[in-house]
């Protein structure tokens, strides 16, 4: 099954608002930009690609948490965020139950995580890869160290 059909069935399964809720915040994130791809990762998380990862969804017990992936660096002007001040790094929305959740802002988010993929330099595996090797080619090419003679 593709990622797609899995989230279907992940929305399907969860029977109570915390369903409603991913579907919503799914909804969004597909309006957001039609590059914007799903993916299912860590053995059951709906994950939103567009030039790299956005964000995560998880239904806990008692929320729904996305978890934008580069959340700290987002002007977030409709104050959104409500969770994972605490780092550097990532910004969480966690819905509770009789949350609302506002489509026109959460694509807003979405479309700004998006151009912040989008403005980072591109870094691939492949260059990466491709500069280890010519690193690892030109430390063979080296002669051994000789001792050196004490007088």
């Amino acid at each position: 099954m593709n990622p797609s059909g899995k989230i279907d069935q992940l929305i399907a399964n969860l029977d109570d608002w915390r369903g409603k809720t991913l579907a919503a915040v799914r909804k969004s994130f597909l309006a957001a930009d039609k590059g914007v791809v799903e993916e299912w990762k860590w053995m059951g998380s709906p994950v939103w690609e567009c030039d790299g990862m956005l964000a995560v969804g998880n239904a806990h017990k008692e929320k729904v948490k996305v978890t934008f992936m580069h959340g700290a660096k987002l002007a977030d002007p409709s104050t959104l965020f409500n969770n994972g001040f605490g780092g550097g790094k990532w910004r969480a929305i966690d819905f509770a139950e009789g949350d609302k959740v506002d489509q026109a802002a959460l694509k807003k988010l979405v479309r700004a995580a998006i151009e912040y993929n989008r403005s980072k330099p591109k870094t691939s595996a492949a260059k990466k890869s491709v500069a280890k090797k010519a690193v690892a080619k030109k430390t063979a090419k080296r002669k051994p160290a000789q001792p050196r003679k004490i007088k």
